[in-house]
Order: C-alpha cells, then sequence, then structure tokens
C-alpha cells in the first residue's frame, strides 16, 4: 500500500488551547492518530508541509505516512479544523490504517468527452449534483476519481451512478437507490418548444369532436 505522501512528526504531551497557540507559533500543528484498536497518540506536524499536502486535493482520500520520532504509521485524515477566516489548518485527525482495510472516503467525480457531449452541443448545461460519492474502499486501491462518460448525454438526460463503472471492490454507502450525479439541463429555447408542442397537442385533443 503505497502512501501519497509523508510527514514528519513528533509525540506531544501538552495539550489545551494554550498549548497549541504556542506550537503554532514555533510553526507546528497539533495532530492526533487514533484507531486500529490502540490508544489515541498526540503529535506534533509541520504547518508548511501539512497545508501544501492539503491544497494538493484528496486530503481525506489518500493513504499517507506519518513518521512519528521514527516509528511510521500509515494513516488517512479523517478531518481537519480551519481558522474560520483566514483557512490556516488548526489540527488534523488521522485514523491508523490496518493492511487489508476497508474504509469510507468521498470519491471526486470526473466527467469525460464533455466536448463531445452532444446534449452540450445543443446549448444543455451540465448540473452537477454530486461533486463527490461517498464509497467503501478497499484501503490498499483507494480510487483517484470515479469517471463519468458524457459521450452519449442528451438535453434533459439525467446521469445516475449506475452509469459509472466503479473499481473492483468498491460501493457507494448509498445501496437503496440509483442516485444522481448530474443532468443536462435542456436549453431554454428547447424547452420552449417542448412546451408550445405540448400545448398544441392539448388544444388539438379537445377540438377533436366525441365519437357517436
Amino acid at each position: 500500500m503505497a502512501a501519497s505522501y509523508e510527514l514528519k512528526a513528533s509525540a506531544r504531551d501538552r495539550v489545551g488551547k494554550g498549548a497549541a497557540r504556542a506550537l503554532r507559533r514555533e510553526g507546528l500543528l497539533p495532530a492526533v492518530i487514533y484507531g486500529d484498536k490502540k490508544p489515541a497518540l498526540p503529535i506534533t506536524i509541520p504547518v508548511k508541509e501539512t497545508t501544501l499536502t492539503l491544497h494538493k486535493g484528496g486530503f481525506t482520500a489518500q493513504i499517507g505516512m506519518i513518521d512519528v520520532d521514527g516509528e511510521k504509521h500509515q494513516v488517512i485524515a479523517k478531518d481537519y479544523q480551519l481558522h474560520p477566516v483566514r483557512d490556516d489548518v488548526l489540527h488534523v485527525d488521522f485514523l491508523r490504517v490496518a493492511k487489508g482495510a476497508t474504509l469510507t472516503v468521498e470519491i471526486p467525480v470526473h466527467f469525460l468527452n464533455e466536448e463531445d457531449c452532444p446534449g452540450l452541443k445543443k446549448g444543455g448545461v451540465l448540473n452537477i449534483v454530486r461533486h463527490t460519492v461517498e464509497m467503501t474502499v478497499p484501503a490498499d486501491s483507494i480510487p483517484e476519481a470515479l469517471e463519468l462518460d458524457l459521450a452519449n448525454a442528451e438535453p434533459g438526460d439525467s446521469l445516475h451512478i449506475s452509469a459509472v463503472a466503479l473499481p473492483e471492490g468498491c460501493l457507494p454507502t448509498i445501496t437503496d437507490r440509483d442516485f444522481t450525479i448530474a443532468t443536462i439541463a435542456a436549453p431554454a429555447g428547447m424547452k420552449e418548444e417542448e412546451d408550445d408542442a405540448a400545448s398544441e397537442e392539448e388544444a388539438a385533443a379537445e377540438e377533436e369532436p366525441a365519437s357517436e
């Protein structure tokens, strides 16, 4: 199971807001590693490297390695706190990842062949209902993204999870329905033409004489 990033860390014995502020002045962040039926391990990690890793994207959907004073821990970031104004990282929670584990993560959706999509060529608009899908996945093969092909999508089409080729061993956490990922909204002119045609059909039906 290859790690996508590695952070150097040190164990910490001080907790609380005062200790956290002192750490941040030193360019460090408070964090914790928990799970796998082992005691929680409070640590400090570098602000700069952690922020760069987070901003690369996929932080909570990638396996990482935390080197705590020479002992390496395989983890996935489960949560992080940001400053409400400055968006600085304030704290990170890491979950230990055991070999053969299954994880629940948010996987981004990538849309293929937008330039060839007939629905978009006709003036339709791609409305994305879900930018990510919560999936249960093997820890050693977390997909980078789900791919939804738009090559045959027409105006008015709804594109569901069933249209996505799911990677082996990966399942959406929603199992009771074929939920929508995106729709191709028909252009206004097409909608008006359809409405007019429907109105004409209704009027014609009303004018037909009743059969004797």
